[in-house]
């Protein structure tokens, strides 16, 4: 072993308390060391955090980590702080206007900054970036930037133009779940062509994969109800409604007294949902009903148990939600209940979040006549203005901002340009329409299909899978009789009941397959 690797086993052991670098992180890590632009595709819960920590303690200047939930840097922030890192922030709106100040000003002692792609944008704060050195920039969630990634956010879009006025550091973009096209995608948008690229296979074999279909809501309320009282364990059941997270969470609560049951979706307060997270991070919660708002670089390693209680839109949500179960490497499960009623769901939310026809003619002809009164309106004021969601109007701002035109500029031009411009973003939204139904029915098709699930849900982004001889998927056969999350052996192979278990125990039995 050369002295590179020693050095890096070491640090990362009197760093952060591990013996030895899961799959792909040395090697990014020593790519990042080497000054090379790095994209990195991991599986979920297999350590991407380690990518950008580690190399930040050695490398000279600032690492900076862009970052798409508040929650989730506060998390990281508050864990690197416990375990002795104490030259870290994150730079959010919840600080106030002195602690914000008292940063901006302190920048340089400083080797970890968290910030979110939206306030890169903010000309006090960049202004203090551009006078320290840079000596790493982290795209966290990547994916994020392509918009053929399935957690889109135009923002981040505006990366490759803040990497440019930061003198073009290094980059690290980090993913769990992105296609080929979407790799390509985030190398062309940050327009770094001579990324190298680390891709590691998603497959978990530790994550059983189950399909039961249901009659209807009672019918899921039923197996929900079932499994729970059977397993008391870290449990999250994802909904793709809000009203429906809410009530089954309550249902729930009053059906199964003696386990601590939460919701957490977008809608509520952002003090909310952070203390929904920290409580069920520190075992004071078991069970949390959730949209997608929820456990995005979330890491506890003791979840057991993922349920939909809605099919995500797409596979790649799916994947990214199971992939938050069993991140320890024990044996945990994934229960979908499919019910043939839901299959609406996922259509109208793919609607709501792209405006309609009418509604692009609305924005239009508002901004041709009173354009300037626009900027001093906060998102619920257009919301309400313009009876569209805040999704609807970034995509609007995000197309308009394509054609170099702002809401401050916009009356400068004459109506044949507009209506040129209204056609281009009809074209785009039709466009990413498509896209989304084409990746619906992608699900659909899987959760239809007879074959293997892992192999169907995962050859779409790789080469191979996993071929499990037990515990594999509802459609291979599985035993739910033998799985036992609270005592999970960390070899999901070697499935053993109580009796063979407590002999081990008693009589020192080393040999699980007797």
């Amino acid at each position: 072993m050369n002295n590179t690797s020693i050095s890096l086993e070491q640090v990362l052991e009197s760093n952060f308390g591990y013996k030895t670098f899961r799959i792909g992180q040395k090697e990014i890590i020593m790519d990042i060391l080497n000054g090379s632009d790095v994209l990195g595709i991991l599986p979920t819960g297999t350590g991407k955090s380690i990518c950008y920590q580690l190399p930040s303690l050695l490398l000279s200047g600032i690492t900076i980590v862009v970052s798409p939930l508040i929650s989730l840097m506060m998390d990281q922030v508050k864990q690197l702080k416990s375990s002795g890192f104490k030259d870290v922030v994150a730079i959010n709106s919840f600080l106030d206007f002195d602690q914000k100040r008292y940063i901006y000003q302190t920048l340089q002692d400083y080797k970890l900054i968290f910030v979110s792609p939206e306030i890169l944008q903010q000309k006090e704060l960049f202004l203090y970036l551009k006078q320290q050195t840079i000596s790493l920039f982290v795209i966290d969630e990547a994916h994020c930037i392509s918009q053929w990634g399935h957690e889109f956010r135009p923002d981040y879009q505006k990366l490759n133009k803040v990497l440019e006025q930061l003198g073009n550091p290094p980059v690290l973009a980090l993913s769990a779940t992105a296609t080929r096209e979407v790799q390509q995608d985030i190398i062309k948008s940050l327009e770094r062509p001579r990324m190298v690229k680390h891709i590691y296979p998603m497959d978990r074999e530790n994550i059983m994969l189950t399909i039961q279909e249901v009659e209807d809501q009672d019918e899921k309320l039923e197996v929900l109800t079932r499994y729970l009282s059977n397993y008391k364990v870290p449990t999250l059941i994802y909904f793709s409604s809000k009203v429906s997270c809410e009530s089954v969470a309550l249902q729930l609560s009053v059906r199964l007294p003696n386990q601590r049951i939460a919701y957490y979706h977008g809608g509520m307060e952002q003090m909310d949902r952070i203390s929904i997270q920290q409580q069920f991070m520190n075992e004071q919660l078991d069970v949390i009903c959730c949209t997608s708002a929820f456990g995005m670089g979330i890491n506890k390693n003791n979840i057991r148990l993922v349920f939909h209680y809605h099919f995500p839109g797409q596979i790649e949500s799916y994947i990214q939600e199971i992939g938050r179960a069993g991140r320890d490497g024990k044996e945990s499960l994934s229960v979908l209940l499919y019910c043939r009623r839901d299959e609406a769901l996922p259509k109208q939310l793919i609607q709501s979040e792209l405006p309609q026809d009418e509604d692009l003619r609305r924005v239009f002809r508002y901004i041709q006549k009173e354009a300037d009164k626009l900027t001093s309106l906060d998102i619920s004021d257009i919301q309400t203005l313009f009876e569209i969601s805040e999704t609807q109007w970034r995509f609007i701002l995000v197309q308009l901002e394509k054609h170099s035109i702002s809401l401050e500029n916009v009356l400068k031009y004459d109506q044949d340009r507009l209506d040129r411009l209204l056609m281009k973003i009809q074209q785009v939204r039709d466009k990413r329409f498509k896209l989304k139904m084409s990746k619906y029915h992608e699900m659909l098709a899987w959760l239809k299909t007879e074959n293997c699930l892992r192999k169907e849900l995962y050859t779409k982004f790789q080469n191979d899978y996993t071929v499990l001889e037990h515990q594999c998927c509802s459609n291979c056969g599985i035993a739910l009789d033998l799985f036992n999350p609270e005592q999970s052996n960390s070899n999901p192979r070697l499935a053993i009941n109580w009796e063979k278990r407590l002999h081990q125990l008693l009589v020192g039995e080393n040999d699980e397959t007797k």
